[in-house]
């Protein structure tokens, strides 16, 4: 049994980390945030999974309101996002070329490859954002706290029996 789908799901269900992380992004709201006009137009030769990254990076910079002087602390944050999302779209790609190919072990190493991958983004996007959050005033720490907050739900499971 392979576990591409689950990987897939699971892996744009956070962002693509942020690959998938990616993706690792908090709530559907930038999960869903498709590409804009600018961005589609501004890079032609970007994969989807590009201009998908960057398309959340944007928006999670707007929803942060990002001011000019925490800029230097955004670029970090961001490159995070980037660095994850290739690292972990590369071993999710070569899992699913691979996928017909693959042992049960192959399997189970590729799986946890792909989820140390997503850790270690979340890792390095953790440190990065740490300096961010704590270079914004009260108020937009607040923001950010709500941003993060939101989570993709699980629809209910009806009761057997």
């Amino acid at each position: 049994m392979s576990f591409v789908p689950v990987f897939r799901a699971a892996t744009l269900a956070v962002g693509l980390t942020f690959a998938g992380a990616v993706t690792l992004m908090p709530g559907t709201a930038l999960a869903q945030t498709p590409p804009s006009a600018a961005s589609t137009k501004s890079a032609p030769a970007q994969s989807a999974g590009s201009r998908s990254i960057e398309a959340r990076i944007k928006a999670l910079h707007d929803q942060l309101k990002v001011t000019a002087a925490e800029e230097a602390q955004w670029k970090a944050v961001a490159q995070a996002m980037r660095d994850s999302a290739q690292t972990t779209g590369a071993l999710i790609a070569d899992r699913a070329k691979n996928a017909k190919s693959m042992t049960a072990i192959d399997d189970l190493h590729s799986y946890r490859a792909v989820l140390q991958s997503h850790v270690d983004g979340i890792d390095k996007l953790t440190t990065a954002f740490e300096a961010l959050y704590g270079s914004m005033p009260d108020a937009q720490k607040k923001i950010a706290d709500a941003v993060f907050s939101r989570r993709p739900t699980r629809a209910a499971r009806p009761k057997n029996g």
